[in-house]
């Protein structure tokens, strides 16, 4: 029975290692989420996927692309990355719906192969400047003729017609389906999902810098590599609606600092509001000259504060603020994911005209109202005499103890009557028998 024990004991163990060593074996493929448009942050993203790919000795990385597109200089430090990597590089357009828009379409290219969803497309290639304004003549011929030799080399291994295809999304922004694409080689699989594209993927070759890698992906084990918090919040920063709102509530938190100074909550809020404006703003496409209307809106809110015209400054300022935040984003020819939602843009102009507006309402009632303290609250109060008052004598005030001289239409005044202020001289009060 001992021995029995014994040789179960022994099976059950080796078993445990058999398992676990067939486990580590298994392939391991990252895979990484690459929605948004192309910026410095997702540039950063997928930089640091190839390099946990490579740490973690992974036999593929899948960049699941969704984007609009993007900037022209990160899309090709992007393509320089993944054309640089030992570890097959796989983008997969994905899920059902998604697109490799301008920029995407070169980046799906440079792909060691390349995937798409059903329901994706891909194309729409042709450069446009650096705020989304059409280019001159001869720079756009420049650009066009620069981005047509990256394609032709990422495009040669597929063939002639993948070529002209690619250079199509160039020339005059051709769009394509995900079959078009298929049957011009232009990409490898058409796949459903992460599972099917692998399953697709096993015994595929591919080429890199290490050199002839065929894959093997059937069994692989997927491990996630998430977007960190510091990239959530700079993509979030990116956002033109997140920057401008940040902007808004910036100069709104600033302007209510200086027209009640002595606190410190609103100017903290405003400068930390306004920094992680300028931040979005210096990696968006925005039109700066947007940004002298802003700086005139500004200017105007703070006069209204500090010399009140019944609002006309101010009325001034929430039109300069609209026309600064529309010029900024929405200038023509910026990319449509870049651009500010219009209403919102016209309902914090007028929210922040109606605040200030307040703000001018409650100054001007400050301005009228009685004035409160001081030597001229003093007339027409009443007191009590603590001594009799004739030429020089003392009244009590309140909690105060003043010097004080009957006046001239007074009747006399003994100690303990009731005596009304008159007028004050210096540090004497006239009084009056009440």
């Amino acid at each position: 029975m001992k021995n029995i024990r014994v040789i179960l004991i022994t099976l059950t163990v080796l078993a445990f290692f058999s398992s676990a060593r067939a486990q580590s074996d298994a392939p391991i493929v990252i895979v990484m989420k690459a929605d948004g448009p192309i910026m410095p942050i997702m540039e950063d993203y997928i930089k640091r996927g190839i390099l946990t790919a490579e740490q973690r000795n992974a036999d593929a990385l899948i960049i699941e692309l969704n984007t609009p597109g993007g900037e022209i200089l990160t899309m090709k430090n992007i393509i320089a990355d993944i054309r640089a990597s030992s570890v097959p590089v796989i983008v997969y357009v994905s899920p059902r719906g998604a697109w490799a828009a301008s920029a995407g379409a070169l980046i799906t290219m440079s792909g060691h192969a390349a995937a798409m969803a059903p329901e994706t497309s891909i194309g729409a290639a042709s450069p446009v400047g650096g705020s989304g304004q059409d280019l001159g003549v001869t720079m756009k011929a420049k650009e066009m003729e620069a981005l047509k030799a990256i394609v032709r080399t990422l495009t040669e291994r597929r063939g002639d017609k993948a070529t002209k295809l690619a250079e199509s999304m160039v020339d005059s922004a051709k769009a394509i389906t995900v079959n078009e694409a298929l049957d011009a080689g232009l990409i490898d699989f058409i796949a459903k999902d992460t599972a099917d594209l692998l399953n697709q993927l096993d015994g595929f070759k591919v080429e890199t810098v290490a050199g002839k890698i065929t894959l093997h992906t059937k069994n692989a084990t997927t491990q996630p590599l998430n977007v960190s918090f510091i990239e959530q919040l700079m993509f979030i920063l990116t956002n033109s609606n997140i920057a401008f709102l940040l902007l808004a509530i910036g100069v709104q938190a600033i302007l209510i600092e200086i027209s009640s100074p002595g606190g410190w909550a609103a100017g903290f809020i405003g400068v930390i509001c306004l920094t992680l404006a300028i931040y979005g703003m210096g990696v968006l496409s925005v039109n700066w000259f947007g940004f002298v209307f802003l700086l005139i809106a500004f200017v105007l809110f703070i006069l209204d504060i500090k010399a009140p015209t019944h609002g006309a400054l101010t009325t001034a300022g929430v039109a300069s603020f609209i026309v600064g935040a529309l010029v900024l984003f929405n200038s023509p020819g910026t990319p449509q994911f870049q651009r500010v939602s219009v209403p919102l843009v016209v309902s914090m102009g007028v929210f922040l005209g109606l605040l200030f507006f307040g703000i001018l309402l409650l100054a001007l009632r400050v301005r009228h109202r009685p004035v409160q303290t001081g030597v001229e609250t003093i007339p027409g109060k009443t007191g009590t005499a603590k001594t009799s008052v004739e030429d020089a004598g003392q009244v009590q005030l309140g909690s105060e103890l003043w010097s004080a001289e009957k006046s001239a239409e007074s009747e006399s005044i003994s100690k303990g009557d009731s005596v009304e202020v008159v007028e004050v001289r210096g540090l004497r009060l006239i009084v009056k028998k009440k």
